[in-house]
Formats: structure tokens, C-alpha cells, sequence
């Protein structure tokens, strides 16, 4: 089981828990796991074990915590607008912050994995963060407004090729800004590393799991001392 810790943003000092999970052996390095729309969930904290089980030091910021802190959602239609409210009023010069504190916690490499809303803020740290080595995208919707910025680090996305909130069309966009990075389509919709939600595909989770350890591997997330 992981322990709560704190972390001081260095966007304004304020003061947001974080889930850790440690490593249970040799260490990969470390990972800042970002939360979907509905915080840092029983789902998270699982994807953080995971993560944990083949090596890597994990943590998950609570990056709603100034305005609802301990936040957690089902997936009911209230809890899902109310997600999407409190992830659309976290600026992105804010959650870079958040970002930031989290990544300067972990000893190097570290890397950066993101899920739903948490695939946009993995390709903002890939952009504008220091100290990452590499980071790996899950269906992040809002990329698109970022798109525009360019990964610092070695970065791969995954998309649900029917996925009804990211047209094919916009991932297309992204693919010709930025032809040099891994785009990998799945044969699922939106959500599909989930296995609380509707679009859960297991395969295709699993394939997508397998690419990112492999990446991470390829940028320096090999087996060293704890």
C-alpha cells in the first residue's frame, strides 16, 4: 500500500497531497502518474501499484486540492461535471507548477504518465517542465490546445480510434505538427485503460502498458539500486 505525502508547487507554494508507491525492490526510477478528470481515484492509486510492482517510484498529485481537496468522483453524470469543472479551473501555469514540485520530489530518471485530462498535463511537462526524461500520453483531449508546444523530451501518445471526445480529425492535427513522435490508435474508445468504465479494453490496455514501460526503458529506466 502507498503512504500520502506533501508537495510544495512552484507555481504559488501552495501545499497539495500526492499518493506514493514505492518500489519494491530495484528502482527504474520515478514516475508522476496524472489523474484523470476525477482525481486521484481508487483506479489511480491501483495504475500507481502497478507502476510500483515493475519498478518505478510513483506518485499522483492531488491537483484540485485548492479548490476541493480529497477530491474523488464516480463515473455518475454529476461527478463527471463536476470533474470537468475543477480540471477546467486549473490553468495550465499552475499545473505546470504542480508538475514541477512533483518531478523535483523523485530522484532521476524521471518519467511521466497521463490519463484522460492527465494526458494533456504529461504533454504540458514533456514541454515546459525540467528534470523529465521521457513521457507517455493517454488519450489527452485538451492536447489540443497545447499543440502547438513541443516536446522537450521523448514523448508517445495513445489514442482510442473511437474515442466519441477526440475525433480522429484532431489527433491528425497532432500527428502533423509533430511528425517525428510515436502516435499509437487502438482499436477502443475514450478510457480504455479504465476497468471502471464502459470503453475498458484489456488488450488494448495491456498493449499500451507494455509500449510505455518499453519507452521508458529506452530512456533510461533501467533497473539500479533503491
Amino acid at each position: 500500500m502507498g503512504e500520502t505525502i506533501t508537495l510544495k508547487s512552484r507555481f504559488d507554494g501552495f501545499e497539495l497531497a500526492a499518493y506514493r508507491a514505492a518500489p519494491g525492490d530495484a528502482r527504474r526510477g520515478g514516475l508522476v502518474l496524472v489523474q484523470e478528470i476525477f482525481g486521484v481515484t481508487e483506479h489511480i492509486r491501483e495504475l500507481c501499484e502497478g507502476f510500483a510492482e515493475d519498478g518505478y517510484e510513483v506518485i499522483a498529485p492531488s491537483f484540485y486540492d485548492r479548490a476541493a481537496p480529497g477530491f474523488t468522483a464516480d463515473y455518475s453524470p454529476a461527478s463527471i461535471e463536476k470533474g470537468r469543472e475543477l480540471s477546467a479551473a486549473a490553468p495550465w501555469d499552475q499545473v505546470q507548477g504542480d508538475l514541477q514540485a512533483a518531478i523535483d520530489f523523485l530522484e532521476p530518471p524521471v518519467f511521466a504518465a497521463g490519463y484522460c485530462w492527465g494526458g494533456a498535463a504529461a504533454w504540458l511537462a514533456a514541454c515546459r517542465c525540467e528534470g523529465l526524461a521521457a513521457a507517455a500520453c493517454f488519450y489527452g483531449r485538451r492536447i489540443s490546445e497545447l499543440v502547438d508546444e513541443t516536446p522537450k523530451v521523448p514523448t508517445i501518445l495513445h489514442f482510442g480510434k473511437t474515442d466519441p471526445t477526440i475525433p480522429l480529425a484532431k489527433v491528425e492535427e497532432i500527428r502533423e505538427r509533430h511528425p517525428d513522435l510515436p502516435v499509437f490508435l487502438y482499436d477502443a474508445g475514450h478510457g480504455f485503460v479504465s476497468d471502471r468504465r464502459a470503453d475498458y479494453d484489456a488488450d488494448c490496455a495491456r498493449l499500451a502498458r507494455l509500449r510505455t514501460l518499453a519507452h521508458f526503458s529506452r530512456s533510461g529506466g533501467g533497473r539500479g539500486e533503491i
